[in-house]
């Protein structure tokens, strides 16, 4: 019996016979350096949405947080255990990136059952519905709306769910200092799984727009 799955572990063997051979330079120089990402992720632990993947980056380029439907909690130091603030605290405090991202995508399972916490009783378990409850208001006006399909209700709360995230992380004061001094830069994005598509937060307008790909 293995250690671990055979998928996995094949998988490895693929690794270390190609990518890691053809950059095995910049991985030494990684484990005898350390890390300087310029930019933070904080993405869904979607297996489909995975920013390494989408952005086509290397190793050491970004410094990625995912969790349950990409959301921000609010700054709120009362001791108890916070694994996505003690994220952004290491990655902007110790490791001093430039660029914080939001990325959200589309069909996303904790939205979708954001949206239905009214009719739909919360998991079983022990936190994720307390996990989601941090956007039930949200939900709960988007779902007001009859003029909406459901799959626009979906797009406009995965949607939405970017800009409270945004607007969370203003209120970690360290944040919203560098920010204010123009070290650090926060973005929206929404990720369309079906179609590859990627669509960025306008900063002014609040809007989700495709850039234009060269």
């Amino acid at each position: 019996m293995p250690h671990l799955p055979e998928h996995l572990l094949t998988g490895h063997r693929n690794f270390m016979n190609g990518r890691y051979s053809a950059e095995s330079g910049r991985y030494v120089s990684l484990a005898r350096e350390g890390q300087a990402p310029e930019t933070m992720i904080i993405a869904c632990c979607d297996s489909r949405s995975s920013p390494e993947t989408i952005f086509d980056v290397g190793p050491g380029e970004l410094f990625v947080l995912r969790n349950v439907a990409n959301l921000i909690p609010p700054y709120e130091p009362d001791g108890e255990y916070h694994s996505t603030s003690a994220a952004l605290e290491f990655a902007v405090q110790s490791l001093k990136v430039k660029n914080i991202v939001v990325m959200g995508h589309g069909r996303c399972g904790g939205i979708k059952a954001a949206l239905a916490h009214g009719k739909t009783p919360p998991s079983k378990g022990d936190f994720i519905g307390k996990w989601m409850s941090l956007i039930y208001p949200a939900a709960d006006a988007v779902t007001s709306s009859t003029l909406m399909t459901p799959g626009e209700r979906q797009t406009a709360l995965e949607r939405i769910s970017i800009r409270y995230s945004l607007n969370n992380l203003r209120t970690f004061p360290y944040i919203a200092a560098l920010e204010a001094k123009g070290s650090l830069n926060l973005y929206g994005a929404w990720f369309d799984i079906s179609t590859g598509e990627l669509w960025a937060m306008n900063k002014d307008s609040g809007d989700f727009e495709r850039p234009e790909l060269g």
